[in-house]
């Protein structure tokens, strides 16, 4: 189930997009398609120029000699993806790349991206592409047939309000680049939000354009109603509520509701709402 709207947050084409998936006797062309795909998902929408293209492991998959999986694998560890994603940048901003690039969602929390700082340290660059690939996640999602998604927006890809919006500071729709499209150029964008766990504000792209930066602090503090020790209170617009899953009256949706929580009530309130039925089309903070 996605988080939705999803016209209004920038994921329709990943939400009426199916999985591109490599099945027997596919013709020429449909093998390029899956091809074309690889690129597209692990080198971010990024623009990849013929002389670029990996022409051993290419034919090595037209030929069925290697799976999606080992095709996905050959692009990370090559010379194009480590001078686009990894050479150049910070080691954080690598492994939040990795995420989106690999597993289609943004990191759950610091320790996650921790734990993959230590596979760098003690095992190298090759072997933390292999810990993307080989986790029982990648196999139980993708197998070994199937390109891997952008699938952060889907209550089964997340695991927190907070992990949800983070994608938003990775993905801004499907045109979205990892390369462009963020002021904030080649630093990490999540590092500061995992390590405190803070959630973000979710804009849709259409009203704010694709050039954005992240937010420079947390949420304003507030006292009274709605506070909370720490002060911070977030807005949660909802829509998509139905007379069936709120009242068993209408078969209409009712208007947007509008809720003021604090932070420490993020988690409960999203699951009340999703139980309920709705869907949330903006967090932000007050």
């Amino acid at each position: 189930m996605a988080f939705g709207p999803a016209s209004r947050l920038g994921v329709s084409l990943f939400e009426e997009t199916s999985p591109v998936t490599w099945t027997p006797y596919l013709s020429d062309d449909e093998k390029e398609t899956i091809i074309k795909a690889v690129y597209r998902q692990v080198l971010g929408n990024a623009y990849v120029m013929e002389s670029e293209r990996l022409a051993i492991p290419e034919s090595q998959f037209k030929l069925g000699a290697i799976s999606v999986r080992e095709f996905v694998r050959q692009v990370g560890k090559s010379d194009l993806y480590q001078s686009r994603f990894f050479t150049n940048v910070p080691r954080y901003r690598a492994i939040e790349l990795n995420f989106r690039h690999f597993l289609g969602r943004t990191p759950l929390d610091l320790e996650e991206m921790r734990a993959h700082s230590t596979i760098l340290d003690t095992q190298g660059y090759e072997a933390e592409i292999d810990s993307y690939l080989n986790s029982d996640e990648y196999q139980t999602t993708f197998g070994e047939d199937i390109v891997p998604y952008i699938r952060g927006y889907k209550t089964e890809a997340t695991q927190s309000m907070v992990q949800f919006t983070h994608l938003f500071e990775m993905v801004r729709g499907a045109s979205s680049s990892s390369l462009k499209g963020n002021l904030a150029g080649k630093t990490p964008r999540l590092n500061s939000l995992v390590i405190q766990s803070t959630p973000t504000a979710i804009i849709s792209p259409a009203s704010s354009g694709a050039t954005f930066r992240n937010p420079y602090g947390s949420a304003r503090t507030r006292l009274g109603t709605a506070g909370s020790e720490s002060g911070k209170v977030y807005r949660i617009e909802v829509t998509g509520y139905r007379g069936t899953a709120v009242n068993r009256v209408s078969k209409f949706r009712r208007s947007n509701q509008v809720y003021l929580v604090s932070y420490e009530q993020l988690s409960q309130t999203y699951q009340r709402i999703h139980r309920e039925g709705g869907v949330i089309a903006s967090i932000t903070p007050v």
